[in-house]
Formats: C-alpha cells, structure tokens, sequence
C-alpha cells in the first residue's frame, strides 16, 4: 500500500469501497478518532556540502589510482588520503596562499608521504633479508591486493574441500551426459 497516497485511513477506505477488502473491526473507531498528520516537507532536504568536499573531487582528478590503492576503513581511526589532502588545502588557504598554491603544495606533501612510505618497507623488507627472517607484510597494501589475499583461502579451499570437488564431479557427469544426449538426438 505504500504506492498510494494518503494516511492508513484514507488508504484503507479506498480499499473498503472497492471491495478489494472486508471492512475491518478498527476503521469504526479509526474514523470517530483519527490518527494525527505529520506535515510532510515539500521538497527534499539540500544536500550536505563540506568545505573540503571540492579539494577531495580534485584529489580524485589528480589521483584517479588512490581509489583503489589506499584502503579506507569505516571503522578505522585514520581518514582517507584525499581527505587528509583536503584539510591540508583548507589549512594552507586559512595561512592567507592562493587556491592553485595550496593545492599544489600539499599534493608535494602527499606525494613526498606516499615515497618515505615505500622507502620504508623496502629498508624493513632488506633488514629483515640481512637477518635472515621472512620480510614483513606490506603495512600500505593496495585495496585490491588486500582483498586478493582475503579470497585467496577461498580459493585454495575449492581445489581441497571434499564437498566442493564432489560437486564438481556431479556436474561434470551431468555434462558428459547433456553432451551424450545432444549426440544422440543429433543422430
């Protein structure tokens, strides 16, 4: 009933004078004393608009890859590179630098970050080689390699699991037998 309009009143009245409905026992005692009606607005509330929030889209211009690479947690404490970025640009323009400057130095910023990030784990990955121990696991992983590590177990697990290869057994005699029989009719 939701794609009428109307209160549960009005919509039930509808329903009771085109017979789609028996009356029910309440529409009595609904009609001496109707619920209240909320107003409803008359247009749609504006969108929520942040001051960074046209740095974050040019950040995203500039760096179409950061989607995919930077990982952002909804549960996490850090926010995401762009909106760093941003508060950077926000930051620079309250110092009294230009737009175009502001942007263009904290995109310096976020590029010398992102090398001293790498340059990190790759001086961790070569003492851990000189010590002999098994390198670290990359503590800025893109997204998408996260992920592939996460489904990895799920895909080792149907070349293992009994149950899967059964099922996979099933379906190859099924379409060895599919095949047989458009074999036969063909003949």
């Amino acid at each position: 009933m939701s794609f009428m309009r109307g209160t549960l009143l009005s919509k039930t009245r509808k329903l009771v004078n085109g017979l789609a409905i028996a009356k029910p026992v309440w529409l009595k005692a609904m009609e001496q004393v109707p619920p209240p009606v909320f107003p409803r607005p008359a247009e749609r509330p504006s969108k929520i608009v942040l001051p960074e929030d046209k740095y974050i889209k040019k950040f995203y211009k500039k760096h179409p890859d950061s989607l995919t690479e930077e990982a952002f947690w909804f549960n996490g404490f850090n926010p995401p590179p762009a909106r760093v970025f941003a508060w950077r640009v926000l930051e620079l323009k309250g110092e009294g630098i230009r737009d175009e400057e502001a942007i263009a130095i904290a995109d310096m910023e976020y590029k010398a970050e992102k090398r001293a990030k790498k340059k990190a784990y790759v001086s961790l990955k070569q003492i851990a080689r000189l010590q002999g121990k098994k390198p670290p696991p990359n503590p800025y992983p893109s997204a998408i390699k996260e992920i592939q590590a996460e489904e990895k177990k799920f895909i080792h697990e149907r070349f293992t699991n009994p149950k899967i290869l059964e099922i996979v057994e099933k379906m190859k005699q099924e379409r060895a037998a599919s095949i047989q029989e458009r074999a036969k009719m063909r003949r």
